[in-house]
């Protein structure tokens, strides 16, 4: 059947507490993506996040953000009494999250749960830690460090620490063995309610489509627990960086600066960790979006130090012998593959290798900055494709309109035949749900007509990504009947 979701990262959700959560919210949206005809919610990852706000850069590719845990459930369950949070100053716009605000005001809530749940611990959380202990274990340890080292990298730890030599890290498990079990308790809080949701989304007919980056974090747990498996120097630090080369968007390229995989020593295992990573996400969601996927074949590295990506170079990836190892272990699996960017014969060969369908982007499709973005109109679409308007990487349509080249624009609306009279957004999002393409999922943002006020990410930019939230009451059954009219005139819902 042809199918169709909305993009809505769990952040953006509406709250009285200055961030989306897993609770009320959450479950009426699931609403309205049912009343809308909708199969699929995509979100962006779940992970925590670190400095930037990014959910592509974070302390753990395991953990589950402590932002997301939703304090009315808390509080339903006696841990909080609703005084404890209900007047503390969560931001001064509903429209934006203050993430600063976040760090300062959550954590001291979270600790007044986590304090009365350990004084009745339930038999369930010693089962969930030695489930969860290939992560978690390593996770609560190196939160409690970065606490008590006020924040800083692990590689600004003492030498003992940074090493994680076995003597000091038993010291520290001894000694903060409290500290330890609250960044553990916050986990077994996130993922009780993210299970609690994700079964409630499911019995609405809708799968989540979660997202996995390529990368982890230098600052993260993942590569203090496990430096090996990455391309690091004698002193831990990273011989070469992450980034994208310079293109039409950008005349210095991108510089992400996460390290990058060591995939001969990934390799004589045979990928065991990425096997782990990619088996423990395709039981999280139930459809895993990829990202960055050509990074798979070739990848861009840039020398550690560098301020722009224009010196970075080409190095060969692991290709199929990684996803044959994904497949030999775990079987074949709902996997979406984030194929966009520089696409030579070679990364193409590897969409086709693997099987999984590739995405299409409409704006990229119209914008002449991209040179890659020819067969991203319909009328190039294959069926097996999931299709965008836009994603998180994206302007909004509105605002992709207001800003970008004139010609690009009148290009546009040629094409799709746009008016003001429907809207711009309108004309763009039903050209996509009209096409060939078996998946179409458009932008929250785009839905409800916003402009680049509402953009969730501007690549290469730093202090206003991440941060837009819808305002209560947006998603209305009005909005949701007329998305439902649609799906059952472009045949995507039953």
């Amino acid at each position: 059947m042809r199918k169709s979701g909305i993009l809505m990262h769990l952040a953006s959700l509406p709250s009285e507490y200055g961030v989306g959560t897993m609770g009320a919210a959450a479950r009426k949206f699931a609403d309205f993506l049912s009343d809308a005809g909708q199969q699929y919610w995509q979100l962006l990852p779940i992970c925590p996040t670190s400095y930037g706000d990014s959910p592509y850069q974070s302390f753990s590719t395991f953990a589950g953000n402590p932002y997301f845990i939703d304090l009315d459930l808390l509080a339903s369950e006696g841990l909080l009494d609703k005084k404890e949070y209900v007047s503390v100053n969560w931001g001064d716009d509903v429209s934006r999250i203050d993430y600063g605000r976040l760090y300062e005001q959550r954590y001291p809530v979270l600790k007044l749960a986590a304090k009365r749940f350990l004084e009745n611990e339930p038999e369930d959380f010693e089962t969930f830690c030695e489930l969860q202990a290939f992560w978690l274990e390593d996770y609560a340890l190196f939160m409690t460090l970065k606490d008590t080292h006020g924040g800083c990298s692990w590689w600004q730890w003492e030498d003992e620490l940074k090493r994680r030599d076995h003597s000091a890290i038993d010291k520290v498990r001894e000694t903060m063995a409290e500290q330890i079990a609250f960044w553990k308790v916050l986990q077994y809080f996130f993922f009780r309610q993210w299970k609690s949701l994700k079964q409630y989304v499911n019995d609405k007919g809708i799968d989540f489509i979660g997202d996995l980056p390529i990368y982890v974090s230098q600052d993260s747990v993942d590569v203090w627990a496990h430096p090996e498996l990455f391309q690091l120097d004698e002193n831990l630090m990273p011989k070469e960086v992450s980034g994208c080369p310079p293109d039409g968007f950008s005349a210095t390229g991108q510089l992400w600066g996460n390290p990058l995989f060591d995939w001969d020593k990934m390799a004589e295992d045979d990928y065991a960790w990425w096997v782990g990573r990619i088996d423990y996400f395709c039981h999280i969601y139930d459809v895993l979006r990829i990202d960055h996927f050509r990074g798979f074949d070739s990848y861009f590295a840039i020398p550690y130090g560098a301020e722009t990506a224009k010196d970075g170079y080409w190095k060969q990836g692991p290709g199929m012998k990684l996803f044959n190892a994904v497949e030999a272990k775990i079987g074949k699996q709902p996997i979406i593959a984030e194929d966009l960017g520089f696409l030579t014969d070679s990364v193409k060969k590897l969409l086709a290798d693997s099987g999984f369908p590739g995405m299409k982007v409409f704006e990229l499709g119209f914008d002449s900055r991209d040179t890659n973005g020819n067969g991203y109109q319909p009328h190039n679409f294959i069926r097996g494709c999931v299709a965008y308007t836009g994603t998180h990487d994206n302007d909004t349509i509105q605002g992709w309109f207001a800003s970008a080249d004139p010609v690009d624009t009148e290009w546009a609306r040629e094409y799709f035949r746009l008016t003001k009279e429907e809207g711009y957004h309108w004309g763009m999002m039903r050209a996509l749900w009209a096409s060939v393409a078996d998946t179409a999922i458009v932008q929250a943002q785009d839905l409800l007509g916003l402009g680049s006020e509402a953009r969730m990410n501007e690549p290469s930019t730093v202090g206003r990504n991440w941060q837009w939230r819808a305002l209560p009451g947006v998603f209305t059954e009005e909005l949701a009947q007329k998305i439902h009219r649609m799906m059952v005139l472009y045949e995507r819902v039953n």
